[in-house]
């Protein structure tokens, strides 16, 4: 998935940042309201979680706006207010669920799967629940790939780079780009772990088929597209 935190708490923005990523999200964080609100309506965002309380243009106003706007990603609100009030005003908001803080990362995951298999399952939302082309299928919310219908196991970087692929088909990737997609690296590291983890997913998703998906330009890049 690729999600969004706004959260002007950096300490709460890096848990939640760091525990999304172990599973192989993609995860942008924004402090400012005003920030998070352009942020969201311009990204193409599987998932927004909001902090009430932000600078700027507070949270409940955001996704007011988003939903004027015409954003359908699902959105969960983080807050320290407890009361049934504040609950029921923010998911009046459009919010689609609302986790009182502190809370532990567990549930906030849990809630998310939940959420995006809830709202994926729905007909017409506009949600790309799964990726494809030609024979191969991945699904973020369940983290699962399959090829002619054969399950591939990937490692968490391997699926996260799968997905951007999937994501920019018959686009050409460069490593610098893939460096800061799947690392984060907003630097050229001088290492050649792009080249070793591109090998170690066409291994899995090419070797034992006759199409080869996954190709390298030299030089260049690397793209998924049909011979």
């Amino acid at each position: 998935m690729k999600i969004l935190v706004i959260e002007d708490d950096a300490t709460i923005a890096g848990y939640v940042a760091k525990g999304f990523r172990e599973h192989g999200d993609t995860v942008d964080t924004v402090a400012d309201g005003n920030d998070g609100f352009h942020m969201a309506l311009e990204g193409d965002y599987d998932l927004v979680i909001v902090d009430v309380m932000l600078p700027g243009r507070d949270g409940l106003s955001v996704i007011e706006e988003l939903r004027g706007g015409g954003c359908t990603a699902p959105m969960i609100i983080l807050s320290a207010k407890r009361s049934v009030e504040d609950r029921v005003r923010g998911l009046e908001t459009g919010s689609d669920d609302y986790l009182t803080k502190p809370f532990s990362f567990s549930e906030l995951h849990a809630r998310a799967q939940a959420l995006m298999r809830r709202i994926s399952s729905l007909p017409e939302t506009g949600i790309q629940s799964k990726l494809s082309f030609q024979d191969l299928c991945l699904d973020p919310v369940t983290k699962s790939v399959t090829r002619s219908g054969q399950k591939i196991a990937l490692q968490p970087r391997e699926f996260k780079l799968l997905e951007y692929m999937l994501r920019n088909p018959g686009k050409v990737l460069s490593k610098t780009m893939i460096l800061e997609h799947v690392w984060e690296f907003s630097f050229d590291p001088q290492t050649n772990v792009v080249d070793v983890l591109v090998c170690r997913l066409r291994a899995k998703v090419d070797k034992d088929f006759n199409t080869k998906l996954l190709h390298t330009l030299r030089g260049v890049g690397y793209v998924l597209k049909t011979d």
